[in-house]
């Protein structure tokens, strides 16, 4: 259940990233609109496994950076999961497409947000 609302919010926040953020942009090659929602969630299903998986190792292996920054390497992290999606997704039909590292910093800061406010409104997750 925990990864579920995890994939639900984190599609959503890609797909708000895509919209709002300029440099970053999606592509679904599907033909109607619920195909293009299932790609959409395939591309948060990848980044929600990379930050499962591989952002708390990051996050260990930097930890002295972290601290030194009072915690706003973080955001870099956070850019580099979303670099790291579009290159996992660029082997596919469909995915992510970011124009630099500033986009996926502005990319990484509304997802972290989105994921903020979205898992205070979502009940608790234990």
């Amino acid at each position: 259940m925990i990864f579920l609302l995890t994939l639900a919010i984190n599609s959503f926040a890609i797909w708000l990233a895509a919209e709002w953020i300029t440099g970053i942009d999606l592509y679904t090659p599907g033909e109607t609109t619920t195909e293009n929602v299932l790609f959409i969630v395939a591309i948060g299903a990848i980044f929600t496994l990379i930050n499962m998986l591989i952002k708390p190792v990051i996050k260990l292996l930097s930890l002295p950076l972290i601290i030194i920054t009072l915690g706003l390497f973080l955001l870099v992290i956070n850019a580099f999961m979303l670099l790291l999606t579009e290159w996992i997704t660029s082997y596919l039909d469909f995915g992510l497409i970011i124009a630099g590292f500033g986009a996926a910093f502005w990319g990484g800061l509304l997802i972290a947000v989105v994921n903020l406010v979205l898992g205070m409104i979502v009940p608790d997750r234990a």
